[in-house]
């Protein structure tokens, strides 16, 4: 299990569970052996591994990256059922390159966009890109947009990127490697792109690095009412915070 999303507005935690197939809904308040409330498993549901998810709490839909594709469920799915929508095919670019598939997504409610991380290239050319397509986007659907290139410094996803919609922002968890003199250094940072960029564009704003305070990035979240960007760090075994307030 690599994720797990709150939806504020109905109080509930959303899980997706790769060896099962399948997405629990639990209250907020659940504590101990508690049953889900609701359970998205079964044959017509497309599930396989879901390893991540995002949530759309205003528009209440659930959003689950699989392989190259994303699926698309009422928030109050429950059992068998088939996503509503599916955004999947050769147009889309997702889950063309080094990735297993599409990384972690995230939705802007405000603008009514879907961000989508995937990876284009292979080995030491592989890169992450972020695809960003109209939240209804359906079938074989070209992105709006699309970051990728060697100025948006894209590399390796430290972790789940996040959405700030008020302001129309992407805040990305890098974890880059790269040799030098044959040892391994990591360059890992979190670069802010705006939700409106397209191309090779640079980040802009980069918080830790390159070569900065961290060393390998697994996530961040946002404190919007103190203006700070929470960051975790594996190797570091910490969890930074920082004031950022000319982000918000």
């Amino acid at each position: 299990m690599h994720s797990i999303e709150y939806d504020a507005i109905h109080d509930e935690l959303l899980v997706p569970v790769p060896f099962g197939g399948a997405i629990l809904t639990f209250r907020g308040g659940a504590s101990g052996e508690e049953p889900p409330l609701r359970v998205i498993q079964g044959s017509q549901t497309r599930l396989e591994a879901p390893d991540r998810l995002g949530i759309d709490p205003v528009n209440n839909e659930i959003f689950v990256p699989e392989g190259r594709k994303v699926l698309v469920f009422p928030r109050e799915t429950n059992g068998n059922v088939a996503p509503v929508r599916a955004l999947e095919g050769p147009q889309t670019k997702l889950g063309g390159g080094f990735t297993a598939g599409v990384g972690v997504i995230g939705i802007d409610s405000i603008r009514n966009l879907l961000v989508a991380g995937s990876g284009i290239g292979q080995g030491d050319n592989g890169r992450l890109q972020l695809l960003i397509f109209d939240r209804k986007a359906s079938g074989d659907t070209k992105p709006l947009r699309n970051i990728n290139g060697p100025k948006t410094m894209l590399t390796n996803l430290g972790g789940p990127f996040t959405l700030y919609p008020p302001k129309g922002k992407i805040i990305v968890p890098i974890r880059g490697a790269v040799t030098v003199n044959k040892t391994m250094a990591v360059d890992s940072f979190v670069g802010v792109y705006d939700i409106n960029d397209d191309g090779d564009v640079a980040p802009e704003m980069i918080l830790g690095g390159p070569r900065g305070v961290f060393q390998m990035i697994r996530g961040v979240a946002v404190n919007a009412k103190h203006k700070e960007l929470i960051i975790s760090d594996k190797r570091l075994n910490a969890v930074l915070t920082f004031h950022v307030p000319e982000l918000f």
